[in-house]
């Protein structure tokens, strides 16, 4: 245990490329969980985050099956999913048995491509719990692109979306186009699911998209502050999960999970204070 958290370890192995690398994507990712985050909160859609991220998987093992870049298989997986959940689940009193049934589905297939998958056990434990070593010069580009298109996205669509969150049934009524804001949204959610796969991981991606915001949510009202507060949240998170990570060599996702459950906790405890003084 001693040798849990090596500092000396933990400066050497910075020094790589990949490790390097990494941070540079997660702190990207940071930024583009944090900002998504507080909306996807007052949406209510964390069960859709986590059907999304599930999905990514069969994307990312059809991919490693067909011999192509996992990131683009789990992009093209997340976005799929997003699109389907959009158009299938319309109604609110259905969505949650939408994305049962489409997650049940998938994640079938993920399994199947997963055993077909003839290559190295750690590539496909990667989908589920995040790998590092495979950030590379590549994956950064694709990252850097898809969050610039998502935030360039998500700034045209901002105002009505958050109208639209705040109040749907006063923002339709006033002509808002909710019907086409939210499959919109649902693809950019799924596109920043399926670039934290690879270094969160599918079943923990959670940890990153939802939680900071959530905590976030928990001090602040203003989506303004909030929005702020989750970035900060999202980046301590991932790149402190990342860095302490390093020395004892565990998954990523461990330490991004717990990091964010510490804040969350903190941000229950202060603002439970902050209304008690």
């Amino acid at each position: 245990m001693d040798k849990f958290f090596d500092f000396d370890k933990t400066i050497e192995v910075l020094q790589y490329d990949f490790v390097r690398n990494a941070l540079i994507a997660a702190a990207i990712l940071g930024l583009l969980a944090g900002v998504l985050g507080p909306l996807i909160v007052s949406r209510n859609m964390a069960f859709s985050v986590h059907g999304t991220s599930e999905l990514a998987v069969t994307g990312g093992a059809a991919a490693l099956l067909l011999g192509i870049g996992v990131g683009y298989g789990a992009l093209a997986g997340s976005i799929i999913a997003a699109l389907v959940l959009g158009v299938l689940a319309r109604r609110g009193s259905e969505h949650d048995s939408v994305i049962g049934v489409v997650l049940a589905f998938g994640l079938g297939l993920g399994v199947l491509f997963l055993w077909m998958y003839p290559g190295r056990a750690s590539n496909r434990f990667g989908l589920l719990f995040g790998q590092i070593v495979s950030t590379d010069s590549t994956s950064i580009v694709l990252l850097s692109v898809c969050a610039v298109v998502v935030l360039a996205v998500l700034a045209v669509i901002y105002r009505p979306l958050m109208f639209a969150s705040v109040d749907p049934d006063v923002a339709k009524a006033r002509g808002v186009p909710t019907g086409v804001l939210s499959p919109i949204f649902a693809v950019l959610v799924g596109v920043a699911t399926a670039l934290g796969v690879q270094t969160v991981g599918a079943l923990l991606v959670l940890a990153l998209m939802v939680t900071p915001a959530a905590a976030a949510c928990r001090i602040t009202a203003s989506p303004l502050r909030a929005t702020i507060l989750s970035v900060v949240f999202a980046e301590v998170a991932v790149l402190g999960g990342i860095v302490l990570s390093l020395s004892p060599g565990v998954p990523v996702s461990a330490f991004v999970t717990a990091i964010s459950f510490l804040i969350y906790v903190g941000a229950r405890v202060f603002s439970k204070v902050r209304a008690a003084a």
